[in-house]
């Protein structure tokens, strides 16, 4: 299974409330469209939310990039199957259109774009956990890029084999309901998609994702045990982020499709 992130900053002169609308009322319906000629198993639209608990976040780790306006997350069950969409002349046709519609309310040259693969944590079964729009889920967004003394390679091993466990050390004292690292990886396909757009900002070494329920979580913070464990996250964070090259947004999640269970 392999994914894409497409990290979307809005238009310049496009409100963030018109840019939402027209991607889940207008972009949405064309990709669920061309999603069986695409091969896309799954197309989530995650939403960031004006919320003052981004602030609450992004404060200790001092100054971040800004949040962006939402992520679009596909997958495909590999790569083949999209490369066979993608050489067919009726793939073609609506890679493109889906392409010229972004132009709409997309700032393409700066929305980064990547492929990877996703090491879940802190998972539960069935990964039925959605921060939809009328839940008091919450997920948390967090794009993040590497300190320049370590390797692509290095920061990605220590994300997930020393960072990861840690992370699990406290959920319970975090009250994380999921925790899952999406790591990019190379692909010439990234290559493709980017020279479609005219993608000019650079990707990142991956992404996490957390999701809480907010009751719970705002009382995290008010507790002695909860506020230990996220001084405990964000110290070790500080071995392999670069904060001033990565953002975090609170967000909701609206599934357009998800075939991935008939798919098996």
């Amino acid at each position: 299974m392999i994914r894409l992130t497409f990290v979307l900053r809005k238009k310049p002169k496009m409100s963030t409330q018109s840019f939402q609308k027209y991607w889940q009322e207008i972009h949405g319906p064309l990709v669920a469209k061309n999603a069986t000629t695409l091969n896309i198993l799954r197309y989530v639209q995650v939403h960031a939310l004006d919320d003052p608990l981004n602030q609450g976040f992004i404060e200790p780790r001092g100054k971040m990039l800004p949040p962006y306006d939402g992520v679009t997350e596909m997958w495909w069950r590999n790569e083949e199957d999209l490369l066979t969409a993608l050489n067919s002349s009726e793939g073609q046709a609506a890679a493109k259109e889906l392409v010229e519609d972004e132009k709409n309310f997309i700032n393409l040259p700066k929305s980064p774009l990547w492929f990877a693969h996703e090491y879940p944590q802190v998972n539960p079964s069935p990964e039925n956990i959605v921060a939809r729009e009328n839940s008091s889920i919450i997920m948390n967004f967090y794009p993040l890029r590497h300190l320049s003394s370590l390797s692509f390679e290095e920061a990605q091993l220590y994300w997930r084999t020393t960072h990861g466990p840690k992370i699990r050390m406290i959920t319970q004292q975090g009250r994380i309901l999921r925790y899952v690292q999406v790591h990019r990886y190379e692909s010439e396909l990234e290559d493709i998609l980017r020279k479609a757009r005219g993608t000019k900002e650079e990707p990142f070494t991956g992404h996490a994702e957390l999701w809480w329920d907010r009751s719970e979580l705002t009382s995290t913070f008010e507790t002695p045990e909860g506020l230990k464990a996220w001084g405990f996250a964000l110290e070790d964070e500080k071995n392999f982020i670069d904060f001033s090259k990565s953002t975090m947004s609170i967000s909701k999640e609206y599934v357009v499709i998800d075939r991935i269970t008939e798919s098996y």
